[in-house]
Formats: structure tokens, sequence, C-alpha cells
């Protein structure tokens, strides 16, 4: 028997990457594509501000066909509701019958998640669902796992902490009461290497910027940073 066919919500970050990773380990759906928004305005992976070369490459090394859903900055939710809804609604015609995400245990976007596919024909699966955030951590580490702090919410850690690998040393140089998976938003992710991956990603860290109350590590593919050097030395 063919197994559910199913897409990732993929943000580019560690959660969503790891989902792949135990969805796949437990054979029990057939994971044909990554679901991602990305802001028009910046051509980046919305929330985490990715490049869009990084999640191009990330998806190439997952074996992922990609599909993104455009958002405009700053988007209204009606409008992003109705794009989601577009995306989930082409989903189900090509047969896709479920939709994994990696959310760790905040109970009002597992329902607005929920109540959002409700009726549509995809069922949400939530693989990491309840996992007790420290040893999830440690597991995500151990299994070869590499990602970097992209984005920082600036109220929970200093700016310092964006661009830093989500590594041993991280976890221990986390402030109290900072979740380790940065489930409550005090940390996005962009996963550079991984058992959900074909092959390492070449990624360098690029200028820290702050805006609107977060701190932002530009992560760049080595090969596209080695040619604007090129560039700027000319």
């Amino acid at each position: 028997m063919s197994k559910p066919r199913a897409l990732i919500s993929w943000s580019s970050g560690k959660d969503s990457a790891f989902s792949l990773h135990e969805v796949r380990r437990a054979g029990d759906f057939d994971v044909v594509g990554a679901l991602t928004t990305v802001t028009e305005t910046f051509e980046r992976v919305s929330i985490h501000g990715v490049r869009q070369e990084i999640l191009r490459a990330q998806c190439e090394a997952a074996g992922l066909p990609q599909r993104i859903v455009p958002i405009p900055y700053p988007c209204p939710n009606e409008i992003y509701e109705a794009r989601m809804g577009e995306a989930v609604a082409a989903a189900v015609r090509e047969g896709i019958t479920h939709m994994i995400f990696g959310d760790l245990f905040l109970a009002d976007i597992r329902a607005y998640r929920e109540q959002k596919l409700a009726g549509t024909g995809i069922t949400p699966v939530f693989p990491l669902w309840e996992r007790p955030t420290p040893a999830l951590a440690q597991a995500m580490i151990a299994s070869g796992l590499e990602a970097y702090l992209a984005t920082v919410d600036l109220k929970k850690l200093p700016a310092e902490f964006a661009g830093r690998k989500f590594d041993a040393q991280l976890l221990l140089d986390l402030p109290e009461g900072i979740d380790p998976c940065g489930e409550n938003g005090e940390f996005h992710t962009c996963v550079v290497a991984g058992p959900m991956f074909s092959q390492r990603l070449a990624v360098e860290t690029g200028e820290r910027v702050v805006r609107d109350g977060y701190a932002y590590c530009d992560l760049v593919l080595t090969t596209d940073a080695a040619r604007h050097r090129v560039r700027a030395a000319r």
C-alpha cells in the first residue's frame, strides 16, 4: 500500500528539520514537499530571515520540492490566511492528505493550525509534540544536526546570540528561563547539516542587523559570499 502523501511546514529551522528526520525514520508518510512562507519584500524566509538561496539549498539537500507561499511585509492576517488557504487547496488537489509541523508545546499555536486545517482534507501531524525540550535539544545535536541562530528576540536574549551555533555550549550559555529549543520565540534557527540532508551546506555568518526588536544574523552560502567579496575588491 502507498503511504499517505504529506507536506512539511518548513521554516528553515531545527524543529521542522528534526520533524522531517523523525517522520522519515518512522516511515508512516511519503513527504513530497516543503511548504515555506517567504516575505516578498526581503526575499527571505518569514520570521527567520533566512535568504531564499539557503532555503533552496536546504530543500535540495533534503530532497524536497519547494512550495513557496509569498507574503508581503507587513502581512495582515487575512492575507496570510488567504494565501495559506490557497496553498492548502492546491495540495489537496494533488492528493496530499497530511501536513507535518515542528511545534513542541505551545497549545494555542497547535489549536490554530488544527482549526485552520479542519475540513480542508489535510490532517496536521506533530511528531515532536510535548517532548521535553532539554532532552530534545540534546537529541538534535547528538543526531548531527547543525544550525545557527538566525533571529533573536532582544527582549529575551542579547543581540550577540544571533549567529551563534546551536550546540552544547549554546545550551550552557542560555540565560535561566530561556527554552533550550527557543519554543517561546526566544530565537529561530537555520539548519545547515543533519541526518535529514544529503550534504552539509557551506554557510558562513555575515552582518548582524537589529530591526523591530529582533537581531538577525545574515547567513550566506560560502560560494555566494566569495562572489560578493570578489566584486567588492574590484
